[in-house]
This record gives C-alpha cells, sequence and structure tokens, in this order.
C-alpha cells in the first residue's frame, strides 16, 4: 500500500543495520527522500548501497555520532542542505550494554541515558523549526518492549528507555497540532545482533544451526516467530503517513503478541 511520501524528508538516525536501517528503506521506497547516519563509514557505505537499491527517491549518509551535540546539530542541518526540508525524524539507537543493577555503575547509567534519551532530546530540538515549518511533521522513536517488560540483565534497557517513552508523550502535547510525535515498542527482530547471539549458539553447541536457533528464539512469541527488521519499519512508514494523521502520543508494540502474555 503506497502511503504518499512522494516529495516529504525523513531523518533516520543510527540506521547502518538493524531496525533503523529497515525503517529508512521502508521510507525510502515508499518515494521519501531519506538520510542515513552512522559512525562507522564502511558500514554507512554499504548501508547507502542497499537502501538505494530499493529507493524511489534521494538517498544520503552522514557520518555522525548521536552522543554528540555538534553531530546532531550538523546531521539535521546537512539533510536540510540535501533536501531542502525536513519533515519526518526517526530516532533509532544502539542498545546500551547488559548486566545486571549490581555490576551497573554511575558512568554505564550516564552512557545510556546519553545514547538512549539525550540523542533524541537533541535530534528534536535541532529538527523542530524545520518539522513544524512541514505540513507533515512527525518525530517517532524506536523504543523496546522493556519499557513495559523489562528482560532480566538490561537494567539499563529496562529503565532508561521508559524516559523516551515519557518524553515522546510530552512532545505530543507540546508540538501538537504542528507536529505529531509517537513511540513503537519493537521484540524480537532478526537483526544482525540477534543474529550473532544465536551464532554464538550454535557455536556452543545450543543450537544445532542457524536457522534452529533463529526458530528456537521465535518459539516463545504468540507468532511463532521473530519479526522481520523491514515489518518495523512499514510500521514506521504509515506512523509518519498522512494515513496516520490523527495517531498522536502512542507507544506501539510490534511484538507478535509478546506483551499480551
Amino acid at each position: 500500500m503506497a502511503l504518499d511520501h512522494d516529495g516529504e524528508t525523513a531523518l533516520v538516525t543510527a540506521s547502518t543495520s538493524g531496525l533503523g536501517k529497515a525503517s529508512a528503506t521502508a521510507l525510502a521506497a515508499d518515494g521519501a527522500n531519506v538520510v542515513l547516519c552512522g559512525r562507522d563509514e564502511e558500514r554507512l557505505d554499504a548501508a547507502l548501497a542497499d537502501v538505494r537499491e530499493e529507493a524511489a527517491a534521494g538517498v544520503e549518509g552522514v557520518n555522525a555520532d548521536i552522543t554528540d551535540p555538534g553531530d546532531v546539530e550538523a546531521l539535521v542541518d546537512a539533510t536540510v542542505e540535501a533536501f531542502g526540508g525536513l519533515d519526518h525524524l526517526v530516532c533509532s539507537a544502539g542498545g546500551p550494554p547488559s548486566g545486571p543493577f549490581l555490576d551497573t555503575d554511575d558512568a554505564d547509567w550516564y552512557d545510556a541515558y546519553d545514547l538512549l534519551v539525550m540523542s533524541v532530546v537533541r535530534a528534536v530540538n535541532a529538527a523542530h523549526p524545520h518539522l513544524a515549518a512541514s505540513d507533515a511533521g512527525t518525530v517517532t522513536a524506536i523504543t523496546s518492549t522493556t519499557v513495559e517488560r523489562p528482560i532480566e540483565g538490561l537494567v539499563l534497557s529496562n529503565a532508561v528507555r521508559r524516559g523516551v517513552v515519557g518524553l515522546v508523550e510530552t512532545l505530543a502535547v507540546e508540538l501538537a497540532p504542528d507536529v505529531r510525535a509517537n513511540a513503537v515498542l519493537p521484540g524480537t527482530f532478526e537483526t544482525p545482533r540477534i543474529g550473532s547471539l544465536v551464532e554464538q549458539g550454535v557455536e556452543r553447541g545450543d543450537y544445532a544451526d542457524y536457522e534452529a536457533g533463529i526458530e528456537e528464539w521465535g518459539s516463545g512469541i504468540p507468532e511463532g516467530r521473530v519479526g522481520d527488521p523491514r515489518e518495523l519499519g512499514e510500521v514506521i512508514a504509515f506512523l509518519t503517513s498522512e494515513r496516520a494523521s490523527y495517531v498522536n502520543g502512542v507507544s506501539l508494540p510490534v511484538d507478535g503478541g509478546v506483551l499480551l502474555e
């Protein structure tokens, strides 16, 4: 289903792999101009090549660290310079280190907050004038189902990502009606991170092969499988589209039904 992103511009942070890249791909395929960003130039170049294969409009990349305030400002400026404006900001970020509460020190907490929350704060501050000037301005934050159901050993993700949801709910009120703000809560998707964990399990003998490992990861999900990252990307494309023009302030699980259990 075409969502009519033609002529619009989207900036997707942390988009060289996984769910950020899938979101950029879905938006580009639907006709939006898209800007990707990442810290590793080699990975950024590879992601650009992949997204451009499916793109219906312009796709550019900017080398940027989303925890660096100057980089975030420059990223937004580069997006506007490349395409003349900015309609959609999609905030993605890598996961913080795993570990239990008692093994987590102050530096870990501050780093996680900078990565997960302040990256969104800075991006929204920089992008807001352009989003408000658009007829279709949106902010969409990719968080995790851990904000609703904590996972053992992921204290940083469990705790800090909740700040992103609170921020999104606040933005949905304060920036309306010019800008809509929503969050998505992904469950388990076959991203490079999950793939790496499965491969490690194969090496340990936990699974007969990669396919068996992926099947095992999906066994506890009502849908009976892990998600394809593109399925999350399509949800992002919908939430940023005119078809979702009355959707504001939601935190939408995209998890195959896990949070229903």
